[in-house]
């Protein structure tokens, strides 16, 4: 699983702004463009600074992906299996 910031890149193409553009208007830091550049993890008030400049949601901004193996589906607890003690 993971994240990617694809719609949010689309958005800026759509709107004619670059990366740039968005940090000077937001004032975001070098290093949270990075991290969007990445793929990696940002703030929440980071998330909320954009679906607000853009009057957007975050799905379009923020893309998660599943891979193969996990599908979408989460790992079962293995505390679960164990059944009541003593």
């Amino acid at each position: 699983m993971g994240i990617n910031y694809k719609p949010l890149f689309r958005l800026l193409v759509d709107k004619g702004m670059t990366k740039s553009d968005l940090r000077a208007e937001l004032g975001f830091s070098s290093a949270t463009l990075a991290k969007l550049g990445k793929g990696e993890p940002i703030s929440g008030a980071v998330i909320e600074k954009l679906c607000m400049y853009f009057r957007c949601q975050v799905q379009d901004i923020v893309e998660v992906t599943w891979d193969d193996k996990t599908s979408g589906r989460r790992e079962s607890n293995p505390r679960h299996k164990l059944g009541k003690l003593g």
